[in-house]
């Protein structure tokens, strides 16, 4: 059985790491404000294509473009889940993959810095360590396992 505290940790690492993907989507949609306002990373989908296009400068143009669209669609995807807490193992998994391939691009497109001035190595192995945790109360799952 865990214990009261480490349901608590498991769930703060959830909702940093779903509002992390929730937030940097919400930049690039202009909702965090217009580029160059204080603590406004892109401001704009133009904008963050930009900067997509540098981390993927290996890829041709529209697959690219692809892979940006998709990162966007995954980080929507898991941000909601894990912040719902629904297959927290799979997504958790699946988010951290995600965050390696950011983190990756990031290096190849700005150098091994970058990634980590920005944490997201870390992030990526709290998401890898959030999959191996055997239950999670405060979640769907959770509720869903009590029923059965």
């Amino acid at each position: 059985m865990e214990s009261k505290t480490s349901g608590v940790a498991q769930l703060f690492l959830r909702i940093a790491l779903s509002l992390s993907f929730l937030s940097a989507v919400a930049d690039r949609l202009g909702l965090w404000g217009q580029p160059g306002a204080p603590g406004v990373a892109w401001g704009n989908w133009e904008n963050f294509m930009n900067y997509s296009n540098t981390l993927n400068s290996f890829l041709p143009a529209s697959i690219a473009y692809m892979a940006a669209v998709i990162a966007t669609a995954g980080e929507i995807l898991l941000g909601i889940l894990l912040l719902v807490g629904y297959k927290l193992r799979v997504n958790a998994l699946l988010s951290g993959i995600l965050l390696c391939l950011f983190a990756l691009g990031m290096s190849l497109g700005f150098g091994p810095k970058s990634p980590l001035d920005y944490s997201v190595w870390t992030a990526a192995g709290g998401a890898f360590l959030l999959s191996t945790i055997s239950s999670y109360p405060y979640s769907i799952d959770y509720s869903l396992s009590k029923k059965s």
